[in-house]
């Protein structure tokens, strides 16, 4: 049996409030909307002057099976090649396009900023599994059906607490081939399982914590998920990660 169809066959109680983006992630994206816009201008400014146009990227992720949305970064990559399969899980082949801006971006996760378009438009919500590719979705529809029963986020419980595991083990990868094989055969089912003890365990104390845990690397700390102090976070998802980490 794979990772994958393990995860598949686990039962994990249905998610009490499956409804797709309120108004609340609406109204404190609103607010923080000015503040927003003011930082991407700032951002801008420095990043055309560094690796020219275009500023933004927009790729194309899943909120639900069959329903598509387009996800706005910030681009931190010279543009793919013909026939590379494109951003969404850089491995250690394409790493050398990660432009010198984009190395800092992507260390604070600055180019997320613009997904609060997302969020206003109802795609995403602050706090959720993050959106899978189309490709990924149509591999494993089945575990998708259930990991995607609540919407997707920014960030999320899977997103601090196994980034850096899954940035290591895509970095030694040499091949988009290689990429692609680790990702869905070690990084979707590790991901998709704490994506289903959240729906679990979802409460305004989770989501503050993981919001905590994402800001602190935005502010210069160590980043959020690469903290060793798992404890931190429900016991019982830091042993499923652990018996998926072999």
């Amino acid at each position: 049996m794979t990772a994958v169809a393990d995860v598949e066959n686990t039962h994990f109680r249905r998610p009490a409030d499956v409804s797709r983006v309120g108004w609340t992630d609406r109204f404190v994206a609103l607010l923080l909307l000015i503040p927003v816009l003011l930082g991407l201008g700032i951002i801008w400014l420095c990043v055309i002057s560094l690796q020219g146009r275009p500023f933004f990227y927009a790729s194309e992720r899943m909120s639900r099976p069959g329903q598509s949305f387009r996800l706005v970064k910030i681009r931190t990559m010279e543009p793919a090649r013909s026939g590379d399969v494109g951003q969404g899980a850089p491995g250690g082949d394409c790493l050398g396009r990660v432009t010198p801006a984009g190395r800092i971006l992507r260390k604070y996760r600055l180019d997320e900023l613009p997904q609060i378009i997302n969020i206003l438009k109802g795609d995403m919500r602050f706090i959720g599994p993050r959106p899978p590719l189309r490709r990924h979705v149509e591999a494993f529809p089945t575990l998708y059906a259930r990991v995607l029963e609540i919407v997707p986020g920014v960030t999320g419980l899977a997103t601090v607490m196994v980034h850096c595991r899954e940035e290591r083990l895509l970095s030694a990868c040499r091949t988009a081939a290689e990429t692609e094989h680790v990702y869905r055969t070690r990084c979707i089912p590790i991901k998709a399982r704490i994506d289903l003890i959240y729906q679990k365990r979802r409460s305004l104390a989770l989501d503050a914590l993981i919001l905590l845990r994402t800001f602190s690397g935005l502010v210069g700390q160590r980043r959020a998920n690469c903290n060793p102090n798992a404890a931190q976070l429900p016991a019982e998802t830091n042993r499923a990660t652990e018996r998926r980490a072999a």
